[in-house]
């Protein structure tokens, strides 16, 4: 039934109102049983009698590896998990109904009990037995009930209007369900002020907790999904990236969660092996899915699969454009698998096959006039082969920069890894490794992306960065920002020094005062620069390498040669004078020119 009524109304006059939740986790569970069977025809699995008690499932909650786990992904979770340390499904259920507004300002309280250093406290002996299990912190809906039956002398039907009276907020129901509770409670023998800090503390957990039923399903839920990541990984990674193909910021983060946590591998995708969704080839490797490639789209990778199906692998670029419908699999499609490195197997200059993708596709259309006018003998004159036009190897960086513009991330390599010389000697903390520190930070990356937001105390500048080991964002002020911006923009390198905070949310909070480009960064953090000398000519060597320095001078990083020759070893530090500035073009003479 459909009502233009709200809730109150309609429950007034005797219906009843339920919600129905449709949880993406339900549907990454199924997934993930059908990779499983794929990987292994043999597995089965009941998750209605799944044990509980795997010490290895609990550890990844421990460790808060809680990425892709349900209910267990945020920052502020995290922290919860690895201060709570949870050993049980009990433990799971009361962290979820915790982590709400209201029973949320009891964490430190819970936290302090289950690690020992507070005493649980149950307002009333007879308490004790239905707040055990919390420690004493009522977190439950159903203790909320069960305190005003056992203290304040409300049936069960009563204690659960109340329970409703408290969640609705109505100062007048809550104002007579006070004088009721408080009479109750007296007559068990509680003083006034006794009574009213329970029934207090009772308002303030109903308004906004849990039932305990409703929890104990989210956790077993979260169990779930953590028993498949530690187990079966790559049929759930799986499971979980198909799910979210058109958020790339997910998909970074769960792939980067893949393979840092779950130590997985990645292939990318392919037009001969590839499917529409990410898919395990086996128990550690995920192939990418074609799907996930922008510009394709679901109706063009059933296309390349129809065609697949039908007449085999394809052989080459000009196969496979001869064989698709190319008014779905358009130019625009082509590319993008070619730049996401879905011809690779075929073709292993990306660069060759881009450039070829317009003869290839006028190829097919000649090839398929020829068919439709074909003679009446039956020749097969539409095939012919076509080499690939020549072109220069696209470079790491440029190669790069096309994948993850097809894909939206790097997979088959990271930027990070043509500046990691230069940037990691001015780095004193990865962003795997960020923690709140007295002292400020030196942190690079490269960047991701850039947001400016509008809040009550300004303009503020939010600057996503990468290292490899995490991705972060972090606040600068509008000010500074303003100060580089004609530098600042995606896929650059950049070393920021922060101040590394505790954040409200019980994550870290990175606060960027000062920025800097790779050159301005080695020429600020250099302790010193190193040149090598083999020896076999030390005078000429010495002198080539002064003309070289001369010209980067003056600057702040201070020069040491170090000269090996027969074995022996031995060097010396340039004076003041010599000083250098140690821009990237001097480092790359000195390689071309000498060993440093």
């Amino acid at each position: 039934m459909v009502s233009q009524f709200d809730k109150d109304d309609v429950e007034a006059i005797g219906l009843v109102k339920f919600d129905f939740l449709g949880l993406t986790t339900l549907t990454i569970l199924d997934w993930t049983v059908r990779f499983c069977k794929r990987l292994d025809p043999t597995f089965e699995i009941d998750l209605q009698t799944l044990p509980l008690d795997d010490a290895s499932v609990y550890q990844l909650f421990r460790e808060a590896n809680t990425i892709a786990i349900f209910q267990f992904e945020s920052s502020g979770m995290k922290d919860l998990l690895t201060k709570s340390k949870p050993q049980r499904l009990e433990d799971l259920t009361a962290l979820n109904a915790l982590y709400r507004p209201g029973p949320m300002d009891l964490i430190p309280d819970y936290i302090a009990r289950r690690n020992g250093t507070q005493t649980a406290e149950f307002y009333d002996d007879r308490l004790k037995p239905m707040l055990e299990e919390t420690l004493g912190i009522m977190v439950y809906q159903e203790q909320v009930m069960q305190a005003a039956q056992i203290i304040g002398g409300y049936s069960l039907g009563g204690a659960d209007l109340l329970r409703r009276a408290m969640g609705k907020k109505k100062p007048e129901e809550m104002a007579t369900h006070r004088v009721i509770f408080n009479k109750g409670a007296q007559a068990n023998g509680l003083t006034e002020q006794q009574s009213k800090v329970l029934f207090d503390d009772m308002e303030k957990f109903a308004g906004y907790g849990f039932n305990k039923s409703h929890s104990a399903a989210y956790a077993l839920l979260a169990y779930q999904t953590a028993y498949f990541k530690r187990h079966h990984a790559a049929a759930f990674m799986a499971a979980n990236m198909s799910a979210v193909m058109n958020d790339t910021d997910k998909v970074r983060q769960l792939l980067e969660d893949s393979r840092t946590v779950c130590a997985l591998r990645f292939e990318p995708p392919d037009v001969n092996l590839g499917e529409y969704r990410f898919v395990p080839t086996d128990r550690k490797t995920i192939r990418y899915g074609l799907g996930a490639v922008k510009g394709t789209g679901e109706g063009a990778v059933i296309e390349i699969l129809r065609a697949r199906s039908e007449g085999g692998p394809f052989v080459d670029l000009f196969d496979f454009c001869r064989r698709v419908n190319t008014q779905t699999v358009n130019r625009r499609t082509v590319e993008a698998l070619i730049k996401g490195g879905a011809f690779d197997r075929l073709h292993d200059n990306r660069a060759s096959a881009f450039a070829s993708v317009a003869a290839a596709l006028s190829e097919a259309e000649r090839a398929q006039a020829n068919i439709s006018q074909n003679s009446l003998f039956g020749d097969d004159s539409g095939v012919h082969h076509v080499p690939l036009m020549d072109a220069r190897p696209w470079e790491l960086l440029e190669s790069l920069a096309f994948e993850k513009a097809a894909l939206g991330l790097y997979l088959s390599g990271h930027p990070y890894d043509a500046y990691r010389a230069h940037l990691q000697p001015v780095t004193t903390m990865s962003l795997a490794r960020i923690e709140p520190s007295d002292n400020k930070q030196r942190l690079s990356g490269i960047v991701n992306a850039v947001r400016m937001i509008n809040s009550r105390s300004g303009r503020m500048c939010f600057i996503e960065i990468d290292d490899r080991t995490a991705v972060r964002e972090l606040m600068l002020p509008a000010a500074i920002f303003e100060m580089h911006r004609h530098w600042i923009k995606e896929d650059i390198p950049i070393v920021i020094e922060a101040r590394v905070t505790n954040g409200r949310d019980g994550g870290t909070r990175v606060i960027a005062d000062a920025i800097y480009d790779i050159e301005k960064a080695r020429e600020q953090f250099s302790r010193r620069l190193v040149v090598t000398l083999n020896g076999t000519s030390a005078s000429s060597e010495a002198t080539a390498l002064l003309a070289t320095l001369r010209a980067y001078r003056p600057g702040r990083t201070p020069v040491f040669i170090k000269v090996n020759k027969k074995g022996y070893s031995g060097g010396i530090a340039l004076g003041e004078e010599w000083c250098v500035r140690p821009h990237s073009d001097l480092l790359a003479k000195l390689k071309a020119e000498l060993e440093f």
